[in-house]
């Protein structure tokens, strides 16, 4: 220590040299020229915005399509804006990196088509920036006048993070009478962006969708067979990305792989999660907070049993059974992912419905058509039938028993209370002995179809258990 200390008392005797001094006093004197420059740049760039929420209105009027678009300015990255003082945008030169940013990060990344024919690119009529506090586009009439209206003035203290872009642009259409569709892909915009739309046709209701991301290609006024494929193709996906209907399918499946034990347990399935399905979509289904996730649990729930229930010796005549009464839950799973995508159906809801079922019934059929042939595969030259069915179903119930244990977590975070005796308790009352009405009827008339069907006589053992026996 008193070694550097006698170095540094030495290292500052030399500062204080007429040569040091000047060129001390040099460099201050830099530093001093350099501050104000450096306290006049522009923002620099930053990150993507976790959270942001864009307001799209659409409204064709005439020969012209007119697209309103809020969104917050933070989500314009890369744009150098003009501050002044803590971090207040300089208004009054603002208006070319608005107009640059619109283009770049909105115009940019929307299309918008007439029938099947994309629009022209979109002119830009008017960009302002709004406060936070800004409630004009709660509505189309206010949000059109506050863009044509005067900006705000150039005295106004906004902090750049906090304010708002506005955009309206302008399309040329053949008529406001067409079918219009759109394409944003604004989910760059964000890590999470969500956007709410509102279409205004002329002289009829307006139609509203609020969606998470890039919900792909929008028809807002979908014919029938468009919103039918829209909703078989939704339906497909589901299936296939679900894994644990995957799992369930197939678990259903491993103990029984000839044709008539399974038409009997597909049916029993596709019926039970059918009911439920348009149960959910017509209001028959619970509403708390805490039945989405009380699905989930007893969806992997049901992959345990099954798979508890191959490993000890499955049997049909409880199988179809097992798949009605499992089939009524993954039911309401599907529901929930319909329910979200109902909005794109436009005025075919009946049609949506049906084909989103008929979509998840493809899917099975492409499970089972792939899954089968290779569990025979692998039971013919791999693995004897009964320790492979053994082998499968314990690594699924393994699966299973950790979903079942995490979603319970997850369900143990919501509290139940008992809900008033009124009305609205006594109406979900009567919803609930209907559906259990209809669920008694059906299983009813299953089982006397299954039951003819399964005393046919089969040319071979469906099991290796059953041809012991």
């Amino acid at each position: 220590m008193l070694l550097t200390n006698r170095r540094f008392r030495g290292s500052s005797r030399a500062f204080c040299t007429p040569t040091a001094g000047r060129s001390l006093a040099l460099g201050v004197a830099a530093v001093a020229a350099v501050l104000p420059v450096v306290s006049a740049t522009p923002a620099p760039a930053h990150d993507i915005p976790a959270t942001v929420i864009v307001r799209i209105f659409v409204k064709p009027e005439a020969h012209r399509l007119r697209l309103l678009v809020r969104v917050p300015l933070e989500a314009m990255r890369d744009i150098q804006w003009p501050l002044r003082g803590p971090g207040y945008l300089e208004l009054g030169r603002v208006e070319p990196l608005l107009r640059d940013a619109a283009r770049l990060w909105i115009a940019g990344y929307v299309e918008l088509y007439q029938g099947d024919a994309k629009l022209r690119d979109g002119q830009i009529v008017a960009v302002r920036v709004s406060l936070p506090s800004d409630r004009s586009f709660a509505g189309y009439e206010h949000a059109l006048a506050h863009l044509l209206g005067p900006p705000l003035p150039a005295s106004t203290e906004l902090i750049w993070q906090q304010a708002l872009l506005d955009v309206l642009l302008e399309y040329p259409i053949a008529s406001d009478s067409a079918r219009f569709s759109i394409r944003p892909a604004l989910a760059h915009l964000g890590l999470r962006t969500t956007t709410v739309l509102r279409f205004l046709p002329p002289g009829r209701p307006e139609r509203a969708f609020e969606y998470l991301g890039d919900p792909g290609l929008v028809r807002l006024d979908p014919r029938w067979h468009q919103a039918a494929l829209r909703f078989v193709r939704l339906g497909v996906s589901h299936i296939l990305s679900g894994i644990d209907h995957l799992l369930f399918v197939i678990c259903l499946a491993i103990p029984f792989r000839a044709i008539r034990p399974l038409i009997a347990i597909v049916t029993s399935f596709t019926v039970a999660h059918s009911i439920t399905l348009i149960a959910s979509a017509v209001g028959l289904a619970p509403s708390p907070l805490w039945f989405p996730p009380l699905v989930e649990a007893v969806i992997a729930l049901s992959i345990l049993y099954t798979a508890i229930e191959n490993i000890v010796g499955a049997k049909l005549q409880r199988r179809w059974l097992v798949a009605f009464g499992f089939g009524l839950v993954h039911g309401f799973g599907f529901s929930f992912v319909l329910r979200e995508s109902l909005q794109f159906a436009g005025s075919h809801l009946t049609m949506s419905l049906l084909t989103f079922n008929l979509g998840v019934e493809l899917g099975q059929l492409c499970i089972l058509a792939l899954g089968i042939p290779l569990l025979n595969l692998l039971f013919r030259y791999v693995v004897a039938e009964r320790v492979g069915t053994i082998i499968l179903s314990v690594l699924v119930a393994h699966t299973a028993w950790h979903w079942m244990t995490e979603r319970a977590s997850t369900l143990r975070q919501y509290q139940f209370r008992w809900p008033a005796l009124d009305l609205v308790l006594m109406l979900s009352v009567m919803r609930g002995l209907m559906l259990a009405l209809i669920l008694v009827g059906v299983a009813w008339l299953l089982r006397g179809a299954l039951g003819r069907l399964m005393q046919r006589p089969e040319p071979e053992a469906t099991t290796a258990g059953q041809a012991r026996g």
